[in-house]
């Protein structure tokens, strides 16, 4: 990569050093098509290709010699053309000749990663922010603070370098924490660090190695989502020389500090509530503005999770708490964090795919081209066109190995002697899907097909394996076992891995994105949004490899990584841009304003689709896709305050004595209290029978206006709105309103249902997603 950015700078030079000579010409590039000297020309080819470039033009300049000197690329070896220095009526005058294909301008483009912020509408395609972009409205974020609890960070990671930032923000009162000999520096940019490993050591039962003191990132995940969130600008970032680009989190101007709460994985490692919660305080002592949490487990109740506790009390003092959705999708009731304080996110794919084609039996199966559409982000490629035998893990199993273990290669269930110089079809389950390349290259394949399972339907992840591979849907890889089993020589060919921008439909849902209802208070609907959290590219740890195992010794500073906790820092980037524009906003305001001016379409103009390619469901993205430019002026929000929490607790149930976990003041629960009136930005509604009666507040954050109300109702559910218009004549001015919902006769019973309440003024949308079941 080093040499491809080089090389961009000598282009760059070069074209300044030529500006004074050809102040009246402009760069234009001249497209002859293909060579006719073949895939390895002699330097003679080379010379004659050259010479005809300098001919074409000097028939046009009037001599071979001004060509000469106009010429500075000579494309001779596979491109058949060449870019010059020309006058546009030169430019115009070649395009006439009949042997050129065609003559267009040398356009400015900007390399592009974390593409996620131009599909975010951030950035243009050749990387410039548009007047009416977020980034500059809130001068990106500057100087607004994001926590992150997670795994600690690599500080020399480029991402969070320093340069052109001012002091340190007054407010501050973090501290760098230093470990034992572990170098570690904060700076203007990275603000601060702690570790916290006092639960972590007291769950292993016993004392630390002196190492484990330390805020260094030694897993790759925590320098991920930090970077993700509010990393500096990092021109030349790629993974393997993929997705070239420049890297910045959502709050690039923002100063960011790492809360190391997540320690080993393996049996014992996790990270544990108590340091989560410790951390909880001291990120709210230090005076962060956004804390970034992309970390949960299996549902509890409020009162008994660290992660509630820690983020009720961070929400109390003004701190937007920014949470992941959990991976255990595509099953529903699977969504964690989901108290309504918390900001929990969903993940969905990008219009970007690094593909990987799977060409079958010299390109034919029952008469037919078959082509399989993978993903990868492998390291190696195979020769060119050159076939190899398939062979399928339960194929290739070992001797002394299970026959249920076999198919998806795991760890010492391959038989070498079956599978050296074969294509092995590894089954998607069980081991990581790194782990089954890993597997294949210890037993001698020359590449993978991993093929998804049934509960991962369509989804496809770009990994960096460590041997040419491809990663296909549920469908073809039913395709591909269908042709082994049908073939007696079964061969197939993998293609090399290239960047596909602007790919449709999407978003789409990622099939681990966990799932609703709410487990723990199905009135409150989770997850809240959906944002980027596929195959996301950032920043990494030089202590792991790319793909976080043991054995591999590779070392890169950006690789890709999904999941909800890579969605998770998305939005919490996003937030900092928002309290930098509204600093007085309460973290509910902000929490409204991102799920109300959600997208749920696709790029396609289409319904945003689920892993199974159906449409999917508020369970699934919440609100719907984050769109940050919509989200600064949302006109107007579903606002609240701890009250409003602590009564949403009296009414899922909770005393006064359970309160004290929440809160040190005495606090009494109303005498009625309903769940149906939490002032949350959507409504669920888990057991309907007959009717049920609604109350939301909005407040005004835009101008004076009157919003109309409209419903797209569930299936064989009636709502009616009242009023059905609210005029707003000030800023901050509040208007309840009620909706009720009505069950149709002949309606379906248990179903859940969706649809969708919207207030606008002719310029804004507030929408909020309606879930709906029906009593049995």
């Amino acid at each position: 990569m080093r040499i491809s950015i080089f090389s961009c700078l000598s282009l760059l030079i070069s074209c300044l050093l030529f500006t004074p000579s050809f102040a009246d010409k402009k760069s234009y590039i001249v497209y002859l098509g293909a060579h006719t000297h073949g895939a390895e020309p002699t330097d003679a080819d080379l010379d004659l290709a050259t010479n005809s470039h300098y001919e074409l033009l000097g028939s046009t300049l009037g001599s071979k010699e001004k060509a000469q000197e106009q010429i500075f690329y000579s494309y001779n070896r596979n491109i058949n053309g060449f870019a010059a220095m020309l006058e546009e009526e030169e430019a115009a005058d070649i395009a006439k000749n009949p042997n050129v294909v065609s003559v267009f301008l040398n356009k400015r483009r900007q390399l592009h990663t974390t593409r996620s912020w131009e599909f975010l509408g951030l950035e243009n395609s050749e990387g410039n922010v548009h007047s009416h972009s977020i980034w500059k409205k809130a001068r990106f974020g500057e100087d607004v603070i994001i926590g992150n609890l997670d795994t600690g960070v690599w500080p020399e990671s480029e991402s969070f370098s320093d340069e052109g930032l001012g002091p340190v923000p007054t407010r501050w009162r973090g501290i760098c924490q230093k470990g034992y000999k572990d170098g570690f520096r904060c700076n203007r940019k990275l603000i601060g660090a702690r570790y916290f490993n006092k639960g972590y050591a007291a769950s292993v039962g016993g004392n630390l190695s002196l190492t484990a003191n330390t805020a260094r990132d030694h897993d790759g995940h925590g320098t991920h989502t930090l970077s993700t969130a509010g990393g500096s600008f990092v021109r030349g970032a790629n993974v393997f020389g993929y997705g070239n680009g420049t890297a910045k989190g959502g709050s690039p101007k923002a100063r960011v500090a790492a809360y190391k709460v997540c320690w080993p994985a393996g049996e014992e490692g996790g990270c544990f509530d108590a340091d989560i919660m410790s951390a909880f305080e001291a990120a709210i002592h230090d005076r962060v503005d956004i804390l970034s949490v992309s970390l949960g487990g299996d549902s509890s109740e409020y009162f008994e999770d660290g992660i509630a506790i820690g983020s009720f009390h961070a929400v109390q003092k003004g701190i937007s708490v920014v949470l992941s959705a959990g991976n255990s999708g595509p099953q529903s009731y699977t969504v964690s964090n989901s108290a309504p304080w918390m900001i929990t996110v969903a993940a969905s794919t990008i219009d970007r795919e690094f593909v990987s084609y799977v060409s079958l039996g010299r390109n034919r199966l029952h008469g037919r081209n078959v082509h399989l559409k993978g993903s990868s982000l492998s390291t190696g490629e195979l020769p060119d066109e050159k076939f190899y035998p398939l062979i399928t893990g339960a194929a290739a199993k070992a001797n002394n190995a299970s026959e249920v273990d076999a198919p998806t290669c795991q760890a010492n269930t391959l038989d070498p002697e079956k599978v050296k110089g074969k294509i092995l079809v590894c089954t998607r389950g069980v081991n990581a899907r790194v782990d089954k390349s890993y597997q294949a290259l210890l037993a001698g394949a020359v590449g993978m097909i991993l093929a998804n399972d049934e509960s991962s339907g369509n989804e496809l992840i770009a990994d960096p394996h460590f041997l040419p591979t491809s990663h296909i849907t549920f469908d073809d890889g039913q395709i591909l076992f269908k042709y082994i089993n049908s073939t007696k020589n079964p061969l197939a060919y993998i293609t090399k891995t290239k960047t596909l921008l602007n790919t449709k439909p999407a978003p789409s849902m990622a099939a681990f994105s966990s799932r609703g209802p709410n487990t723990v208070e199905p009135s409150i609907l989770k997850p809240d949004i959906t944002a980027p959290g596929v195959t996301i590219i950032a920043s990494f740890s030089q202590s792991v490899g790319p793909t976080g195992q043991a054995y591999d010794k590779r070392r890169i500073p950006f690789v890709t990584e999904s999941g909800t906790s890579m969605s998770c820092p998305h939005v919490s980037g996003i937030v900092g841009l928002l309290k930098t524009l509204y600093p007085k906003w309460s973290p509910a305001a902000i929490h409204s304003a991102l799920m109300t001016s959600a997208s749920i379409e696709s790029n396609a103009h289409e319904a945003i689709l689920d892993s199974d390619k159906l449409s999917a469901t508020p369970f699934t993205y919440g609100a719907g896709h984050v769109s940050p430019n919509s989200a600064m002026d949302p006109g107007l929000v579903y606002d609240m305050d701890t009250n409003d929490y602590l009564n949403f607790l009296c009414a899922h149930g909770y005393d006064s004595k359970t309160l004290k976990t929440f809160t040190s003041k005495p606090y009494s629960c109303p005498t009625s209290v309903s769940l149906n009136d939490i002032n949350y930005p959507s409504i669920s509604i888990p057991l309907l029978n007959s009717t049920s009666v609604v109350t939301r507040r909005l407040k005004n954050v835009g101008r004076p206006g009157t919003y109309n109300a409209s419903v797209v109702a569930p299936e064989g559910v009636s709502v009616s709105v009242v009023p059905e218009t609210l005029k707003f004549e000030k800023v901050g001015q509040e208007i309840a309103f009620t909706v009720m919902f009505k069950t149709e006769k002949g309606a379906g019973t248990g179903y859940f249902l969706s649809g969708w309440l919207t207030w606008s003024d002719g310029m804004h949308r507030v929408r909020s997603p309606i879930t709906v079941q029906n009593r049995f």
